[in-house]
């Protein structure tokens, strides 16, 4: 055997080596879980949010509705058909966040609820809801994403806002749908004020603060906060969570660390 071939022999082992290596000590170190999630908000860091997800190789549960986006069309419109395909390729999981953004204002009587509409043809208006009304715009995000991709969502959902009453999550229970909220520490606060709740701030207080089985939550972009929060705080926080030992797994989950 020529010297070259004895090098890259030895070489080679080396590499599977370290490769193996890396392996184990990724997989000791990785001894808790956090659930990353995304509503879908106005969409202007969607594409940035799956480079980052991607990049870090990360798997995320998103939450969508028809929102109204930057670009001034709507999250489940044709036009953004090939993204929702290109992360159901790349093994995310998908919920409903009601087609129409619907923010949850009271109980009413009979078993209902009264639902505000963000978005659709009742925008705005306040509306007494039958619990068939409720699952109907539930699986509406379901039955777009079938159209859209060809595949289903799973079977959970999130209240717009976190809004709900134990009435409201059993409408969904009943239609089907586990509710899902977040934990306390897995608000990352990319909704606030951006002076009074600079990306630093957030990035360390997520950074410190999640614990093994909480819920994050997150947006695809938000119109009021003037620095956004992605790619900021995203990609260090993901860093930061696996150095001390976190997977990202996705939901629906039977058990999860919720409180809202």
């Amino acid at each position: 055997m020529s010297n070259r071939s004895i090098f890259a022999l030895i070489l080679l082992c080396f590499v599977s080596f370290s490769t193996q290596a890396q392996t184990n000590s990724s997989t000791h170190s990785c001894n808790k879980t956090v659930y990353l999630t995304f509503d879908t908000g106005n969409m202007s860091v969607a594409q940035t949010v799956a480079d980052i997800l991607k990049r870090q190789n990360i798997k995320a549960t998103f939450f969508l509705a028809n929102e109204k986006t930057f670009r001034g069309d709507y999250a489940l419109e044709d036009s953004w058909k090939s993204y929702w395909q290109t992360l159901v390729k790349e093994g995310h999981h998908f919920g409903s966040h009601t087609y129409d953004h619907d923010y949850f204002v009271k109980d009413g009587p009979r078993n209902e609820v009264f639902i505000k509409p963000q978005f659709g043809p009742e925008a705005g208006k306040t509306m007494l809801m039958s619990e068939a009304s409720v699952c109907k715009d539930i699986r509406k995000v379901d039955q777009r994403f079938v159209e859209l991709t060809g595949e289903s969502i799973q079977r959970i959902w999130r209240a717009p806002g976190g809004k709900t009453s134990p009435r409201l999550i059993s409408m969904g229970n009943l239609c089907g749908y586990q509710h899902i909220g977040w934990a306390p520490a897995g608000f990352l606060g990319d909704e606030l004020n951006s002076d009074k709740h600079p990306n630093a701030m957030l990035l360390e207080k997520a950074s410190r603060g999640i614990q093994d089985g909480d819920i994050a939550m997150a947006h695809l972009g938000i119109w009021s906060r003037k620095d956004p929060w992605a790619p900021a705080v995203l990609e260090s926080l993901i860093v930061n969570l696996k150095q001390r030992g976190f997977c990202f797994a996705t939901l629906p989950i039977n058990s999860v660390n919720q409180s809202k």
